[in-house]
C-alpha cells in the first residue's frame, strides 16, 4: 500500500514505513501525480480534498489529524466512497489555553476587571466544552449558544445568540465552518454585542466577515484572532488593529499534536488492518506527554493571570507573527508546541 503523509504532521516520520510506500510531502504542494498509486492520505488543513485532487486515484482513506474537516469535500468522498475520519477534539486543551490566555492577558493590558464576567461561548462541541467547563471553575458566568445541540438535548443548558451577545461580556467562537456559521460574525452580530466586550476567535477565518469586525472594534474592549479568511494572505489592516493577533496556531499545544497524530494513525490502521498501530501514541525521547495541573483555588485575579501567562505567554506569540507576518505558514510548520495545562 501507499499514504501520502503532509510532512508537517508531527512525531509520524518511520511508523507507517514497515507497513508499506509513505511519500511526505508539504500539504499545500500535494498533487494528483503524487496520489495517483495512493491507498490514503494523512493530512492537515492546507490540503485540498477535492474532485480536482482525487478524481481518478484508488484513494480510499482520508485522514485529517484536525478537527476540522472543511478541506475535504466530503460529499464528493460520500460519492466516491472514499472514507474521511477527522481528530475530533485532539486539540480543545490547547485552545482553552489560549483562550484563557487571550482573557487574563488582555484584560490585564486593558485594565479590566474579570470578576463577575459573563463569557458567551459559540459553539459547545469538543473544544467549547473544555472552555465553558475551565471558565466556570474560575468563577466566571457562562453562557451557550449551540442551536444543534439544544435541538437534540433541550434547551436548558442553551440560549439562543441574541441573547449571548447581548449579556455577555467576553465573546468566544468555538464553530465549525458550515453555511449557517460562514460570515455569522457580521455587522448585526457586533452591533449586539456590549460596548467594551472582548471577542476571541480561534475557530475559522470565515465565520467573520472581516470589514464589519474593523469597523466594530472602536467599540470593543479587545478583539483577539487565531484565525483569518484567506491564509496566509491576511488582511495586514486587521492584523494591525487587532489586540492580539496569532497565527491560527490556538490548538497547537504538544498534547493535542500527539492526540491529533495518533487518532490520525489509528484510524488507517484500523481501516486497513494493520493492527500493529490499533493502539499507535506517539512517544519522542526526552518530551513531556503530560498536561500541567494548575491549583488556582484561592488566587486573586492577577495571580491567575500571571500563572497562566507563565504557562502559555500569548504576547510571545504575537509578537513573533507581528514581527513578520509573511512567515504566516512557516511559523505554524516551526511553532515549538507549548505544554498544555489544565485547571482542577
Amino acid at each position: 500500500m501507499k499514504i501520502v503523509v503532509d510532512s508537517a504532521v508531527p512525531f509520524i516520520q518511520g511508523v507507517l514505513e514497515p507497513f508499506g510506500e509513505v511519500l511526505y510531502k508539504e500539504g499545500a504542494a500535494i498533487c494528483p501525480e503524487d496520489i495517483k498509486d495512493a491507498d490514503a492520505l494523512i493530512i492537515r488543513t492546507r490540503t485540498k480534498c477535492d474532485a480536482a485532487l482525487l478524481e481518478g486515484s484508488p484513494v480510499k482513506f482520508i485522514a485529517t489529524a484536525t478537527i476540522g474537516t472543511d478541506h475535504i469535500d466530503l460529499e464528493y468522498c460520500k460519492q466516491r466512497g472514499i472514507h474521511v475520519q477527522n481528530a475530533s477534539g485532539c486539540n480543545a486543551g490547547g485552545v482553552m489555553n489560549y483562550v484563557l490566555s487571550a482573557i487574563y492577558g488582555s484584560a490585564s493590558r486593558k485594565r479590566m476587571r474579570l470578576e463577575g464576567c459573563t463569557v458567551g461561548i459559540i459553539g459547545v462541541g469538543n473544544v467549547g466544552s473544555r472552555v465553558s467547563r475551565a471558565l466556570q471553575i474560575l468563577g466566571f458566568k457562562v453562557l451557550q449558544c449551540d442551536p444543534p445541540r439544544a435541538e437534540a438535548e433541550g434547551p436548558a443548558q442553551f440560549c439562543d445568540l441574541d441573547f449571548l451577545l447581548r449579556n455577555s461580556d467576553i465573546v468566544t467562537m468555538h464553530v465549525p465552518l458550515l453555511p449557517t456559521t460562514r460570515d455569522m460574525a457580521d455587522a448585526r452580530f457586533f452591533s449586539k454585542m456590549k460596548l467594551g466586550a472582548i471577542f476571541v476567535n480561534s475557530s475559522r477565518g470565515e465565520v467573520v466577515v472581516e470589514e464589519d469586525l474593523l469597523q466594530a472594534i472602536s467599540k470593543l474592549g479587545s478583539v483577539i484572532l487565531d484565525t483569518w479568511k484567506n491564509e496566509p494572505n491576511i488582511n495586514r489592516n486587521l492584523l494591525n488593529s487587532v489586540d492580539i493577533a496569532t497565527p491560527h496556531i490556538a490548538g497547537y499545544s504538544y498534547q493535542g499534536k500527539l492526540q491529533g497524530t495518533s487518532m490520525a494513525v489509528r484510524s488507517v490502521a484500523r481501516f486497513f488492518g494493520i493492527r500493529d498501530l490499533y493502539d499507535f501514541f506517539p512517544n519522542p525521547e526526552g518530551e513531556l506527554r503530560d498536561a500541567v495541573k494548575l491549583d488556582l483555588r484561592g488566587k486573586s485575579e492577577g495571580q491567575i493571570a500571571s500563572i497562566i501567562q507563565y504557562n502559555y505567554p500569548i504576547f510571545t506569540d504575537d509578537f513573533i507573527f507581528r514581527s513578520d507576518p509573511d512567515s504566516f505558514e512557516s511559523l505554524r510548520e516551526h511553532y515549538r508546541y507549548r505544554r498544555e495545562f489544565f485547571i482542577d
